[in-house]
């Protein structure tokens, strides 16, 4: 009788153990593919990058704050003028390097009345950060650059407002619980909370498998970020008398439109508060810009790439074809054109939204 409890017993240790060991491994290649995709430092293409000159005008200052944990964040006040009413904070996307891609919403706003804050998330190119660290780093940096605005004197005591896109319009509708006296949010492409990001993106390249990684991620963002990992926009919106303008296209793929939009939508829709701007066939960033010359510079891109003597697909070739690329794009570029790509129709009912809303 002792032997087969013995038995027994040795089986369910061993059991047990085969649990421990698979769901270990689980939950460490769990945050091994997070941390591959969103503990990375991001760096804006040179080639393709926006410059305060190609703006007629425009000005900056250049400042410098403290994040979380120390780390030197590095932020620009854009202004045009001396007739401002109205402090714009831009929180930029997650993968192409800081806010230098929305130079040109900075420059919208400058010439139509706002001072323009926008500055470079940890882990992004004038940064402090060997990588971003995680999604919810992004409501972070937002709280302590909002935080900079009001306190450090530098700026002007006006109204603030802000604007994100998405990792960005994920972070301006969560920060609204740690600053309520923000007036006005408007948030294009964005998600109700930080691991929906990784949801979104799991689901689309491994299926529905990634909600057995779910439970890993939101416990590993916890335990790195706290109330930061655990907030939500839907916190935000509770916590905030903020007006808030809700921008999305229902075929984008990146953040895809029932993780945000949908899920505000339906809460919100008769709230006087909330306005609505839903587009059908703009993707995930497509309803900023006016798209012709991007697209009519990505064909003749192609059809050069195709005319080369080599592979340029194969690994080999990588650093060849990075050189090649860079000249093609700096010898061709209209760079006129490629900083005067936002679509003005769009941009004006944002501003029309600020203007009614800061007073």
């Amino acid at each position: 009788m002792k032997k087969v409890k013995s038995k027994k017993k040795i089986a369910i240790i061993i059991v047990i153990s085969v649990l421990v060991v698979i769901v270990g491994g689980w939950w460490g290649l769990s945050i091994g593919i997070y941390n591959d995709n969103f503990n990375k430092r991001f760096e804006s293409y040179e080639p393709l990058m926006l410059y305060v000159d190609d703006f007629d005008g425009l000005e900056r200052t250049k400042y410098q704050f403290d994040s979380n944990n120390g780390q030197k964040l590095t932020g620009y006040m854009y202004s045009f003028g001396s007739e401002q009413r109205g402090i714009v904070v831009i929180s930029h996307g997650f993968g192409g390097g800081g806010h230098n891609s929305y130079m040109d919403c900075a420059d919208y706003f400058a010439k139509h009345g706002y001072y323009v804050f926008a500055y470079d998330a940890t882990g992004n190119d004038e940064s402090e950060g060997e990588g971003v660290g995680g999604v919810p780093q992004g409501v972070v940096d937002l709280d302590y650059a909002i935080s900079f605005v009001e306190k450090s004197g530098n700026f002007p005591n006006l109204p603030i407002v802000l604007f994100g896109h998405s990792w960005g319009g994920y972070s301006v509708c969560n920060v609204l619980t740690y600053h309520p006296e923000v007036k006005a949010v408007i948030e294009c492409a964005g998600c109700n909370r930080s691991s929906d990001l990784f949801e979104a993106g799991g689901k689309r390249e491994a299926g529905n498998i990634i909600y057995t990684m779910m439970p890993f991620i939101k416990l590993h963002e916890y335990i790195k970020y706290g109330k930061y990992a655990t907030n939500s926009a839907m916190n935000g919106f509770a916590a905030s008398d903020a007006a808030v303008m809700v921008v999305h296209s229902s075929d984008d793929e990146i953040v895809p439109i029932e993780y945000g939009y949908d899920l505000y939508y339906n809460k919100y829709k008769d709230d006087p508060r909330f306005l609505f701007l839903r587009f059908e066939d703009k993707g995930h960033d497509r309803f900023f810009n006016d798209t012709t010359y991007q697209d009519e510079f990505n064909e003749k891109f192609d059809k050069w790439a195709d005319t080369l003597e080599y592979d340029y697909e194969a690994k080999e070739n990588k650093d060849r074809f990075k050189k090649d690329k860079a000249d093609y794009i700096h010898n061709n570029l209209d760079r006129e054109k490629w900083c005067n790509r936002l679509d003005t129709d769009v941009f004006d009912k944002f501003l029309n939204f600020y203007d009614e809303h800061i007073n």
